[in-house]
C-alpha cells in the first residue's frame, strides 16, 4: 500500500478560481473592491516571502492589497497607532498583522486592537469565541484549510477518530474547535468528529496517535512522526513547515509513512497553499460584512 499524496496546491488552485469569480461579481455588484491591509514590521525575510505571497494571491483574485512597513525598532505605541488608522480607513476591509513581531511588542494586545469585522485571520477573542460556538464570522485560515482539503479529498470526517499533535492557538485549538461542531458550510459530514488534543506534555504519545483515523500533525519539530506512530490507513494532515539542510519538511516523516498511511498531504504543496487562499476568503466575507 502507498499513501495517497493529497495535492493541496491543486485544491488550492480550484478555489482560488471560484473565489476569484466570486470578488468579480461583488465588485460588479456592489462598486466595492475588497481591499487587505498587511502590516509588516521589520525586515524578517519569511514575513517578506509570506507577505509577497499575499499580495500576489490578492492580485489574482481581484482583491486590492496594501503593504504597511514600519521599523524593527518600532514600538508597540507606533503600531497600535497604525492598526487604529486602518480600523478607521473605510476602503480597508480586512488587516493582518504580519507574525512574528519584535520581542519589545506584545502581540495579544495588537491582535486584539485589530476591529473583529476586520480580523480575518479570527484571532480576536470575540471571533474565536464565535468559532467555538459554532458561529463564525471568519473561520481560522489553516485550520479551515485542513477541512477544505479533507473535504475536497472526499474523506468523511464524521464520527472518526482525529488526534491533533500540537495545541496553538493558531491550528491547534481552533481546528479542535471547528472539527467537533454538530454542522459546517460543508455540511455534517466534514465535521462531527471526536477529538483528541496532544501537546508536549500528553504521556505515551504513541499509543494515542495509533488510534487517529486522521492524524493532524502541527507541533513545528522535523519529522517527528513516524511509521510506528500512526494507525494502518490512516489519513496524515501534515501542518508542519520546517527549514533543514535537506530543505523544507513537515512535522511527519513523509518517505517513511508512505507505505503505511493511506493518504498524507506533503510539505511543500499540502495545507500551505490553502492558508493564504482562506485567507482571501476571508477579506471577501468582510467586505460583504462591512457593506451589509
Amino acid at each position: 500500500m502507498t499513501a495517497r499524496i493529497l495535492d493541496g496546491k491543486a485544491i488550492s488552485a480550484a478555489i482560488r478560481q471560484e473565489i476569484a469569480a466570486d470578488v468579480a461579481e461583488y465588485t460588479q455588484q456592489h462598486r466595492v473592491t475588497p481591499c487587505l491591509a498587511a502590516v509588516l514590521v521589520g525586515e524578517d525575510p519569511a514575513s517578506e516571502v509570506y507577505v509577497r505571497n499575499k499580495q500576489r494571491a490578492c492580485e489574482k483574485a481581484g482583491i486590492q492589497s496594501q503593504l504597511h512597513r514600519l521599523p524593527v525598532d518600532a514600538s508597540e505605541s507606533d503600531l497600535l497607532t497604525r492598526v487604529g488608522q486602518l480600523n478607521q480607513d473605510s476602503q480597508v476591509h480586512g488587516i493582518l498583522v504580519q507574525l512574528p513581531l519584535p520581542k519589545q511588542i506584545d502581540e495579544t494586545q495588537v491582535l486584539d486592537a485589530v476591529h473583529p469585522w476586520k480580523d480575518v485571520d479570527a484571532f480576536h477573542p470575540e471571533n474565536v469565541g464565535l468559532v467555538v460556538q459554532g458561529r463564525p464570522r471568519f473561520l481560522p485560515c489553516t485550520p479551515h484549510g485542513v477541512l477544505q482539503i479533507l473535504h475536497r479529498s472526499e474523506i468523511a470526517v464524521a464520527g472518526k477518530q482525529v488526534v491533533i499533535v500540537g495545541r496553538s492557538e493558531i491550528v491547534g485549538k481552533p481546528l479542535g474547535n471547528m472539527l467537533v461542531q454538530r454542522g459546517s458550510e460543508l455540511g455534517p459530514q466534514a465535521v462531527n468528529a471526536t477529538v483528541t488534543i496532544c501537546h508536549s506534555r500528553t504521556a505515551d504519545l504513541a499509543q494515542i496517535t495509533r488510534q487517529a483515523d486522521i492524524l493532524v500533525a502541527a507541533i513545528g519539530q522535523a519529522k517527528f512522526i513516524t511509521a510506528d506512530m500512526i494507525k494502518p490507513g490512516a489519513v496524515l494532515i501534515d501542518v508542519g513547515i520546517n527549514r533543514t539542510d535537506d530543505g523544507l519538511v513537515g512535522d511527519i516523516d513523509f518517505e517513511g509513512v508512505l507505505d503505511v498511511a493511506g493518504a498524507i498531504t506533503p510539505v511543500p504543496g499540502g495545507v500551505g497553499p490553502l492558508t493564504v487562499t482562506m485567507l482571501l476568503r476571508n477579506t471577501l466575507t468582510a467586505a460583504k460584512i462591512q457593506l451589509a
